[in-house]
């Protein structure tokens, strides 16, 4: 690896407070009363004890001889040749070197839609609550003409996710239904959690139930730098997931044969506001020998250039490859 990729200025982690509590932040119920937390759910649970408990008087608190978890650290670096002009932001984030590397800080913690970078999410969830099932993964194909071609047909789970089609992720979704879909955004910590769109009618850009959803330019967000902690949530070493949905789910994401030197996994995706791209991303993680990094590039609307999840994804394979070094 270059030593160019471990200099940089370090920066606190608490700029804003957004280090302060991760995950779910804003997410809203579906009345759209915004949902108690942390110190909120402590003070109704104080305020609910018998009078008499309140009244015993208190033991001094036990004092814990675990050390506090340091928190990682951000390192700048100026990744601005590979992105030639775009506006966008890069985060590789090593969890064993407890470091984020990152370019344009700001842009990494904005939150935007996931697009399809969410099939991501809706494997995962599916595969591991039998609404995929591994030995039959065929969904059938409504018959209707959509503009990419490839979806005109039936399609297993396999061809779907490489081809991200939409119309078959949009099944998959209403199979998995909003409450567990919730639940289990919720326990990722999945940027603003925010589903409350299901229907995908903020989207302005179709008005096809079959290719709109809460993730596609809707009301789910995250950051890129979100994006990264998802990843190690998922095929981290504390990873709650099982073996099978995981190799179900790296084989689906091969992106760079693990026969190179660095393997790498990933899925792209890509949303319009207004008829222009506003989001392109290619999201995943990176392994090399005993060693795995997480990584994320967006990019966001650049005027009188062209932006797709195809050049995010060129983008990031060469910043992988060069920080591999």
């Amino acid at each position: 690896m270059s030593s160019k990729m471990f200099q940089g200025k370090a920066v606190s982690l608490f700029m804003a407070g957004i280090f302060v509590l991760g995950g779910c932040s804003g997410r809203v119920d579906r009345g759209g009363q915004e949902s108690l937390v942390g110190l909120e759910k402590i003070a109704i649970q104080e305020n609910q004890k018998a009078p008499e408990a309140s009244q015993q008087p208190k033991k001094p608190a036990a004092q814990s001889k675990e050390p506090a978890q340091q928190a990682p650290e951000i390192i700048e670096e100026d990744w601005s040749a590979y992105f030639d002009g775009l506006n966008g932001t890069a985060v590789i984030y090593d969890p064993s070197a407890m470091q984020y590397t990152v370019y344009q800080e700001e842009l990494a913690m904005m939150q935007s839609s996931p697009c399809s970078t969410f099939k991501i999410i809706s494997s995962l969830i599916a595969l591991e609550n039998g609404v995929i099932d591994p030995e039959d993964t065929m969904r059938t194909w409504s018959g209707e003409t959509f503009w990419n071609e490839k979806w005109n047909r039936d399609l297993d789970f396999s061809e779907a996710f490489r081809e991200s089609c939409v119309w078959y992720f949009r099944q998959v979704a209403d199979e998995i239904g909003e409450e567990r879909m919730q639940e289990e955004l919720d326990r990722l910590q999945y940027g603003n959690c925010d589903i409350s769109d299901w229907e995908g009618r903020l989207n302005t850009n179709n008005g096809n139930r079959a290719l709109t959803g809460f993730w596609l330019e809707s009301s789910l967000k995250i950051s890129p730098k979100e994006q990264t902690e998802v990843m190690e949530r998922i095929f981290g070493e504390n990873s709650v997931y099982s073996v099978e949905t995981l190799d179900i789910l790296k084989q689906v994401m091969l992106v760079q044969d693990p026969d190179s030197e660095t393997a790498v996994y990933g899925k792209t995706g890509m949303g319009k506001a207004e008829g222009i791209v506003a989001d392109a991303w290619f999201t995943g993680f990176a392994e090399k020998e005993d060693k795995t990094i997480y990584y994320c590039v967006h990019l966001g609307r650049t005027d009188e250039r062209e932006v797709s999840s195809a050049l995010a994804r060129e983008i990031a394979l060469r910043i992988l490859a060069d920080y591999s070094r």
